[in-house]
């Protein structure tokens, strides 16, 4: 069963999303090193997504082994810090890829309001089981109720399959090399 999750629950939310990111291709050429991953992604993804907690729009399972972060039309990451805590944490050698990275997500980003997906993962103990299509089933509920589009970028060429199910459809690729692909997907209103 899904739950909204409020910024009380934000480290359990995160901890459980970060496992699903530990082979992520993109968040492990950002911190290869397991030590400075598991100290560093976290915050990344609560300066990207967090402020679905406050929105009412981040959503987990019961044992906090599977999440979602749904940013609402117009709520935005806090890109200031973001970026800050990305030139202190990312090797440097990575910064002019992760940057160039960072424009072409601005670029592909509907003008348009849209809801973004910011973050989905399940535990990799408890992946196959349906609970990232029941996340992804939950926030999209929430943008046809509105009427709205949804975005995400998908860091993983092996979850392209699950967002197409669901009717989001690819945009174009984000590439800086050395750095691993991004997918931008789109999916229209409903």
């Amino acid at each position: 069963m899904l739950k909204v999750a409020d910024r009380s629950e934000a480290a359990r939310v995160l901890s459980g999303l970060t496992l699903g990111f530990a082979s992520d291709p993109f968040m492990r050429w950002l911190y290869p090193d397991p030590n400075a991953f598991l100290a560093n992604f976290p915050r990344a993804m609560d300066l990207f997504g967090g402020r679905a907690f406050e929105q009412g729009s981040a959503y987990r399972n019961d044992d906090f082994t599977a999440g979602a972060l749904w940013l609402p039309p117009e709520i935005h990451p806090d890109e200031e810090t973001l970026v800050a805590h990305f030139e202190q944490t990312v090797a440097p050698e990575k910064h002019a890829a992760l940057f160039a990275t960072f424009e072409q997500m601005d670029r592909f980003h509907p003008d348009a309001p849209c809801w973004h997906l910011a973050f989905i993962a399940v535990d990799p103990a408890r992946q196959g089981k349906g609970l990232g299509a029941a996340l992804l089933r939950e926030g999209l509920r929430q943008c046809d109720r509105e009427g709205q589009p949804a975005y995400l970028e998908s860091t993983n060429p092996m979850n392209l399959s699950l967002y197409k199910r669901f009717g989001f459809e690819e945009m174009g690729v984000i590439e800086a090399d050395p750095a691993p692909p991004l997918f931008p997907m789109f999916r229209p209103a409903r």
